[in-house]
């Protein structure tokens, strides 16, 4: 398959947490229209892997180490893009994920014994959950806009989740946050719209990862009790394939096909916002 976004061919796209299922997807599809594409992890090497999946399929990519709650880091990241690549026309919001220290072991309150509840939830890791998804998008934002600014069409794209809209249990952190994520998104929509700049964001349902494998999926590879509350109270009775976000991702992307369109979260949900459970 090759191109139908011309527009997008030569622009330059920086993905933060770029390694992960869902941005590595991404990335390979954005270089596959022919973008250059810049990988932000902590670790590099991680980067590394998905960048040589797509020079190996003939696409554009470099890997950077960057840190999103280390403005030093990403300061340094933004300049060797520069180098590189010479401008940043998008960037992708996707560094963020979950920690153990933020998530309650029961999905309600109960004195029954459990070892995790609200009480116990630590305020470092509830904290690092917020920072990761919150903090991390401004500073990105913050350091990578001014270059976005020079662009002819620049976009950001951020990483919301259907727990923006009405929160999970368990996960209030993780929830907290991508709701603030959506905020932000059209908080920034209208700061920048006059410069030229759309700030929009994806709300991907739900998505087997890596990280929430083991929440989703039994060993035997059945659904767990979460899995089937979230299949039942999705129309479409499966989980999203990464895939399944790549039409909405070159749809912001490029301006001729949305560029009347900034400040708004599309949900990538099979349903699962639309559905009142009866």
């Amino acid at each position: 398959m090759g191109s139908v976004h011309e527009n997008l061919t030569g622009r330059v796209a920086v993905i933060t947490g770029g390694s992960g299922v869902l941005c590595s997807k991404m990335a390979q599809e954005l270089a596959r229209q022919g973008m250059k594409v810049a990988i932000l992890n902590r670790t590099i090497d991680k980067g590394r892997e998905v960048v040589s999946e797509i020079t190996e399929s003939g696409g554009t990519a470099i890997s950077v180490k960057a840190d999103v709650l280390d403005r030093d880091s990403l300061l340094h990241a933004r300049e060797e893009i520069l180098k590189t690549f010479g401008c940043i026309d998008l960037l992708i919001n996707g560094a963020g994920g979950n920690h153990p220290d933020a998530i309650t072991e029961g999905e309600k309150y109960s004195e029954k014994g459990e070892e995790k509840t609200f009480f116990e939830l630590d305020e470092n890791g509830f904290s690092q959950v917020f920072s990761s998804n919150f903090i991390g998008t401004f500073l990105a934002s913050q350091v990578f806009g001014k270059a976005l600014l020079e662009a002819s069409s620049p976009v950001i794209i951020n990483i919301s989740s259907m727990s923006s809209y009405a929160p999970m249990t368990k996960v209030p952190a993780y929830s907290a946050a991508k709701a603030s994520i959506n905020n932000f998104t059209m908080w920034m929509a209208v700061h920048f719209a006059e410069a030229g700049l759309r700030v929009n964001a994806i709300a991907p349902g739900f998505f087997l990862t890596k990280q929430n494998r083991d929440l989703l999926l039994n060993n035997d590879g059945s659904l767990t009790e979460r899995s089937n509350k979230i299949v039942t109270s999705t129309p479409m009775k499966r989980f999203g394939k990464p895939e399944d976000l790549l039409g909405t991702l070159l749809w912001l992307a490029d301006e001729t096909y949305s560029g009347f369109v900034t400040g708004i979260t599309v949900p990538v949900d099979g349903g699962f916002m639309a559905y009142a459970g009866v």
